[in-house]
């Protein structure tokens, strides 16, 4: 591993560390991890006197557990949501990113971007990454500092962060999701007949490319260069997807199975979504104010089947990610986020 700390391209405050996930047939495999803390306030200055008094009155007590919040972007994406991160730190709470393997800042020349073929591949990163983070935290705390870490994710990010809450029960305080991708649009009887068809190629061919539209309308709605308002590293994000392959959307087809038998995932989860869903080949203008991406009436009807506590909170307006819509949008996003992690992330 990159043991070192450097500098992120997002500027003040933000820091990444390379996270060494080992070997594949492709070459060496990466995960990267984005810290964010902004300068702190200088303390107030105390005389020699008052501080030398102050420290005899202060006893020994156990050091208090730090809040962190652990982001996973989506499909053909980086981590580039500053304003994310300024939310989170306002509410007290340390706030990291992760860049998965073959994607932004983590994907290395001859890699296929994207490309997995078991969505529990990415369990080595998200580990790798918790563990990261809880050493960071600590190495400006205390070395026994409790560290308590909530999952958020977008999109396909959601369908992983999932998956990964479900079989790792008791590791997380809370799951946010933004617009997870948890069906196939068109329902289960179209992913079932999908599967049924991909089967052979998966096995035989894991990297053929599918034949399907390469739309850009989710980036037109978002792009600064589009009728957005959000700077795209079009390396990192380019306007088009990602080759779809084989073998990665049979693994995605095979998370979408385990979603709609249900999942037992016992922390409060929280599910954000726009209120309509405008999917076409060509652009329209009711994608500047809906979700252009996923069927946001099936994303809900799935949602429930994550667990025993789950809320849901729809937004008249809103984006793909919610959190990239226009800011009378996202004024609304962040008040209901504030008040929901303010029961179940920031709770004592």
């Amino acid at each position: 591993m990159d043991a070192q700390w450097r500098p992120d391209f997002l500027g003040s405050g933000f820091q990444c560390l390379t996270l060494d996930l080992g070997e594949d047939e492709e070459g060496p495999v990466v995960a990267t991890l984005v810290s964010y803390a902004p300068e702190p306030p200088p303390p107030p200055t105390l005389g020699g006197r008052a501080r030398e008094l102050l420290n005899r009155l202060r006893a020994p007590v156990p050091p208090e557990p730090v809040q962190a919040v652990l982001y996973i972007h989506g499909w053909t994406d980086y981590f580039f949501q500053t304003e994310l991160a300024d939310f989170w730190a306002g509410q007290g709470v340390a706030f990291y990113a992760l860049d998965l393997r073959r994607y932004g800042r983590s994907l290395r020349p001859g890699q296929t971007p994207g490309y997995v073929t078991d969505l529990q591949d990415y369990d080595a990163d998200i580990e790798a990454a918790m563990a990261a983070l809880t050493d960071h935290v600590r190495s400006a705390r205390e070395a026994d500092t409790p560290v308590r870490i909530s999952l958020m994710a977008h999109s396909t990010g959601g369908l992983v962060a999932s998956l990964w809450a479900h079989r790792h029960p008791g590791r997380i305080e809370a799951l946010i999701l933004n617009s997870p991708w948890l069906e196939l649009r068109g329902s289960w009887i179209v992913r079932t007949a999908t599967a049924g068809l991909l089967e052979p190629l998966a096995r035989l061919r894991p990297k053929a490319r599918l034949k399907v539209p390469e739309l850009t309308n989710y980036w037109r709605s978002i792009s600064r260069d589009g009728d957005g308002e959000w700077d795209l590293d079009p390396l990192l994000r380019p306007p088009s997807s990602w080759p779809i392959r084989a073998g990665w959307i049979k693994a995605v087809l095979s998370g979408h199975a385990q979603v709609a038998r249900g999942l037992d995932i016992r922390v409060p989860v929280l599910l954000l979504a726009s209120t309509t869903s405008t999917v076409a080949v060509s652009w329209t203008e009711a994608m500047k104010t809906s979700d252009s991406v996923l069927d946001v009436h099936l994303m809900v009807q799935r949602g429930l089947l994550l667990g025993p506590q789950v809320s849901v909170f729809r937004f008249e307006n809103a984006l793909h990610d919610v959190l990239l819509s226009a800011l009378p949008v996202r004024r609304r996003v962040y008040g209901k986020l504030e008040q929901w992690s303010r029961a179940f992330v920031l709770k004592p």
